[in-house]
């Protein structure tokens, strides 16, 4: 680190008044009241003793003391030799999340499917530094829940609130993909992805999830396809038994990988199954690693700055209360 440079330099001018303020102590010793004698001579044969030797630190030490502060007002910066990149980089992801009841299904015990993936959502919006996220969510239609934004805390404030049979139920897979990819439409970054989160089959909507790979694929966007739960026959809640507990009964949920192989293909993205909370967890870490970044901002560069003037303010201070001890005490002058 170098110090580089003052914030307000235009301060410096009153270290012109410094010869003034030493011919001003000068003027006001030899104007000092004085005790006269008749014989004066009887004392000067007593010769000087050391305090009047050093009564000059005196006035020495206030003009430091000024010239300090007037320093320090000028606010001395140190400068950090590392320039900082001040052009963000990221990329635009919509994330399609199904609230469908199949969610509900426990086979990522001790929690259902939906909870895993609103913690891992979580966990990876809290990752982000400079991408844009988007959500939508679909049952047997689907909505944008949240637009593009930067703002991360809102956005896991709504992921925490999501919850299943708010929708109409079903899986609107193809509207799911759509909506994202119009939220996509008019985003001018590099890198934009539309990441759908699933457990289940198309089985709703108005728009078949071919025609809306299609669409993707027009605009270049590549589609990332995530099958959450293991298939087969997962335990589903059944209500209440008569203590109150959740009766639980394994179910056949549908599901169809090779469809959302052939979109993430189609579109030039992955397919990963997620059967647990880490295999979600690195599936939306591949898709990640697998993206370029692009700029979003063009902010230039910056380099960061210390402010120095707090030393110099707590020496000029220093160099008063020495100044006044001094003339109070070993260097009192009388009268």
């Amino acid at each position: 680190m170098d110090l580089s440079e003052f914030h307000s330099p235009r301060w410096l001018w009153l270290l012109a008044l410094i010869p003034a303020l030493l011919a001003w102590a000068l003027v006001e010793r030899r104007r000092r009241a004085v005790l006269r004698f008749s014989a004066a001579s009887a004392l000067l044969a007593q010769g000087r003793g050391l305090r009047p030797r050093f009564l000059w630190i005196l006035p020495v030490m206030r003009v430091l003391a000024f010239a300090l502060a007037v320093v320090a007002l000028a606010r001395p910066q140190e400068r950090d030799s590392r320039v900082k990149d001040l052009s963000v980089e990221g990329i635009d992801i919509m994330i399609a999340l199904d609230l469908s009841t199949s969610m509900e299904a426990a086979d990522f015990r001790p929690n259902n499917r939906l909870y895993v993936a609103k913690e891992v959502l979580s966990e990876f919006i809290a990752g982000r530094a400079n991408d844009r996220i988007g959500l939508v969510v679909f049952a047997g239609e689907a909505y944008t829940q949240a637009p593009l934004t930067l703002d991360y805390g809102v956005l896991k404030e709504v992921v925490k609130q999501l919850r299943t049979r708010v929708l109409e139920d079903g899986t609107a897979i193809g509207d799911a993909v759509a909506t994202a990819v119009n939220r996509l439409r008019d985003s001018d970054a590099k890198s934009r992805v539309v990441v759908l989160i699933t457990d289940g089959d198309n089985n709703a909507g108005r728009i078949s999830p071919l025609d809306a790979t299609t669409a993707a694929k027009s605009l270049g966007l590549p589609v990332y396809t995530i099958l959450v739960g293991k298939g087969g026959k997962v335990p589903f809640p059944q209500g209440q038994d008569v203590f109150g507990r959740t009766a639980w009964r394994d179910v056949e949920i549908p599901i169809n990988p090779e469809l959302l192989q052939e979109m993430a293909k189609e579109t030039g993205g992955e397919f990963y199954r997620a059967t647990d909370r880490e295999s979600l967890k690195d599936g939306l870490q591949k898709m990640l690693d697998s993206l370029e970044r692009s700029k979003l901002l063009e902010g230039g560069a910056t380099a960061t700055y210390r402010e120095k003037f707090h030393e110099l303010l707590w020496w000029a201070a220093l160099l008063l209360v020495l100044e006044f001890l001094l003339r109070s005490t070993v260097l009192r002058i009388f009268p």
